[in-house]
């Protein structure tokens, strides 16, 4: 791929191509640029593996190859990545391991939002299309994370963290060059996902097989000790779901424009019930763009080695370690905290790890608020995290509450479910709304087409329902996991193959993506 850049904003040379099938050229560029990036995954994994290369040479091929696909996509503006990264990197060895997390956290949080204010007001406002600020956000997330793994690893004691941050903690300060490759290298540059320092550097080691291969005694188990998981399966799996989402977009997106809910014709003279269908089927037919890139960028990674997570009860390999979305469980979903359980997996533990597990006061509002303003400055963004706190309390509200009652037989829970499923799609739908269309006025304008009803269902809900305190909450479920245990006596193997590794034994206590069963 040779690189023809305009000073700042990409490469050039795809530009007849875009022309062609009539498609921004940013967007062409990401597109080539992730398939270039699937070809060197396959490369990666062949002809640099663990066996037959030193740790170094993988981390630097990881590096300069991502550098060389944010060039080509974004120009003169990836050097944002390397600013962003060496300050903190700066600020992590020389700030002082007590408060160095906290530091990184407001200075890449801080970079970010500068970055997406000078993209949105000062150059293209409402041009919402792949740019710059896209990988920052995954860059972010990694910063932030290791900073607090660094944190709970050479500042804390362990009695003080919790399971899952020990498996987490950081026990040794990365060199420069490991910190880079983990935050550019060319498999996530562009798409994230988001994942675990340690992970990573396991993946680069060649030591990300090995614990994948002890059962939960700590026994070593002969049946998959002796060879290497191909992912070779889950990649044909994972592409063949991304060209059929391409193909739903682009067929589908221009029937069911979402921007058509605020058109004053179909305000005035469609019933109700027609309103209501169209904006399902509308947000339905923008789902597959984040399916397409999502699962794309898991693929890539999937077939450079990176994100296998044990065996299943039949003994095939699992490659769902970094995962951002579970498609059935979101279209299917009989609840908000489902529904954003399976969207945007990895962002969720993100938000859980360094938000959510650590804020003394009211962690769902300030989870919702530190999402908005990572997502960027765009007022429909904080507007969809400020409804979409009122539904998850009212969500909370309706299973505490009503639940328990339809869950007799066999035919009330279906009831339920069907009952749940739909309205869960609509309070999705009407929440997101704003997301889509970002400004303000439209987005004010769909709510009072619809009389602020959801609003107002939600704060009936929670003032009429009552919900113990969190801490109350998790205390009884402690209690209760304890109890359960002594009538069980030990565990036995569930969804997963007890050869889990630690990466493994954190989707159990720490994940947002198995949690269906939990309350909420």
């Amino acid at each position: 791929m040779a690189t023809e850049t305009s000073s700042c904003t990409g490469s050039t040379l795809l530009r007849p191509i875009s022309e062609f099938i009539n498609l921004p050229l940013d967007q062409v560029n990401f597109v080539v640029c992730q398939l270039f990036a699937l070809l060197m995954a396959f490369w990666f994994r062949l002809y640099l593996h663990p066996s037959k290369t030193s740790p170094f040479v993988r981390h630097v091929v990881a590096t300069l190859l991502g550098f060389y696909l944010a060039l080509f996509c974004f120009g003169w503006y990836a050097l944002h990545f390397l600013v962003q990264s060496g300050v903190t990197y700066g600020i992590m060895i020389f700030a002082g391991l007590e408060h160095m997390h906290k530091y990184c956290f407001v200075v890449a949080l801080g970079y970010l939002t500068f970055c997406q204010i000078t993209r949105v007001y000062v150059f293209d406002y409402g041009m919402y299309s792949a740019d710059f600020t896209g990988p920052m956000m995954v860059i972010t997330q990694k910063i932030t994370c290791l900073a607090f793994e660094i944190h709970d690893g050479l500042a804390r004691k362990d009695e003080q963290l919790t399971p899952s941050q020990k498996i987490l903690a950081v026990r040794k300060m990365p060199s420069l060059l490991e910190y880079l490759s983990y935050n550019c290298n060319f498999m996530s540059i562009l798409a994230g996902p988001t994942c675990s320092y340690n992970d990573y550097v396991a993946f680069v080691e060649g030591t990300a097989y090995q614990p994948k291969h002890l059962e939960s005694n700590g026994k070593e188990n002969g049946k998959y000790k002796h060879t290497e998981p191909s992912p070779r399966h889950d990649v044909i799996r994972k592409l063949a779901t991304c060209g059929v989402s391409l193909g739903v977009y682009l067929a589908v997106l221009r029937v069911f424009p979402v921007e058509h809910v605020i058109d004053d014709t179909f305000i005035n003279t469609s019933p109700f019930y027609v309103q209501v269908i169209y904006l399902y089927l509308s947000m339905l037919a923008t789902r597959p763009k984040y399916f397409f890139v999502w699962t794309l960028a898991d693929a890539i990674n999937n077939a450079a080695g990176f994100g296998f997570n044990g065996y299943n009860k039949d003994g095939t390999p699992r490659w769902d370690l970094i995962s951002n979305l579970r498609i059935m469980d979101i279209e299917f979903a009989t609840s908000f905290k489902m529904f954003l359980d399976n969207w945007n997996i990895q962002t969720a533990l993100w938000l859980k790890r360094v938000c959510y597990e650590r804020c003394p006061m009211n962690p769902t509002a300030a989870t919702f608020l530190l999402s908005a303003v990572w997502h960027g400055v765009y007022p429909g963004y904080y507007l969809t995290f400020l409804t979409g706190i009122a539904m998850t309390m009212a969500a909370r509200a309706v299973r505490h509450n009503i639940r328990p009652l339809f869950q007799g037989t066999v035919t009330h829970r279906l009831v339920y479910d069907i009952i749940t499923w739909a309205g869960t799609q609509i309070a999705i739908c009407y929440t997101v709304v704003p997301f889509v269309l970002l400004a303000v006025g439209p987005s004010l304008k769909f709510y009072r087409s619809w009389y602020y009803c959801m609003h107002l269902a939600c704060l009936l809900v929670v003032l009429a329902l009552p919900v113990k305190p969190r801490q109350q909450r998790l205390k009884e479920q402690q209690q209760q996991q304890q109890q359960n245990s002594l009538h069980q006596g030990p565990a036995q193997d569930g969804t997963m193959d007890s050869s889990s590794s630690s990466s493994s034994s954190l989707l159990i206590t720490d994940s947002n993506c198995n949690q269906k069963q939990k309350t909420t």
